[in-house]
Parts: C-alpha cells; sequence; structure tokens
C-alpha cells in the first residue's frame, strides 16, 4: 500500500516553527511527511534542535520524513550535526 505525502512548506521568518507544527502532525499513519525548504536559506541552533525532535518523534513511530528542495549549505549543516542520514532527499515532489 503507497503512503500520500503530506507537505509542509517551511516559514523562512519562522523556520522553527514550522518544523515543531508539523511534528505535532505526525500520526505514524499512511502519510509521508514532506517538509518543503524551498524559501529557507539557512538554518540557526533552534532550526537543528526541531529537527533533532522531529528525525527522533519519527524513528519512534517509524515514521518517514523526506526534505524537499534542501540547499547544500543546510544539507551540510544536517551533515556535520549528524542528521542527514535520518531523512530522505528530495529535489521534486
Amino acid at each position: 500500500m503507497s503512503k500520500i505525502a503530506e507537505i509542509h512548506k517551511i516559514d523562512a521568518d519562522h523556520p522553527a516553527e514550522s518544523i515543531r507544527t508539523a511534528r505535532e502532525k505526525l500520526n505514524g499513519a499512511q502519510v509521508e511527511t514532506v517538509l518543503d525548504f524551498t524559501s529557507l536559506s539557512r538554518v540557526d541552533p533552534s532550526v537543528l534542535r526541531e529537527m533533532e525532535d522531529l528525525a527522533n518523534l519519527a524513528d519512534e513511530r517509524a515514521d518517514k520524513i523526506s526534505l524537499l528542495h534542501v540547499n547544500v549549505e543546510i544539507y551540510k549543516v544536517l551533515k556535520l550535526a549528524k542528521l542527514s542520514a535520518r531523512f530522505t532527499f528530495r529535489t521534486s515532489r
């Protein structure tokens, strides 16, 4: 059975809050969560904390999280924070 993708656009003005909202909507059902990073050009420590919390919850519930349109700089930060392996990266829907 295929999963339905639920896309959450990350607000460039409030990225940590956008990720927190997506985390709160995780339900472990037949829904794949996709975070759209199109409008985000960098991440700060609060975003990294939210990403780690999201990854932890997804691991607990066996949910799949995909990141859409992550730029190279953000990918490098996620890699250094040892978070990149916990997500799937996409370039298009």
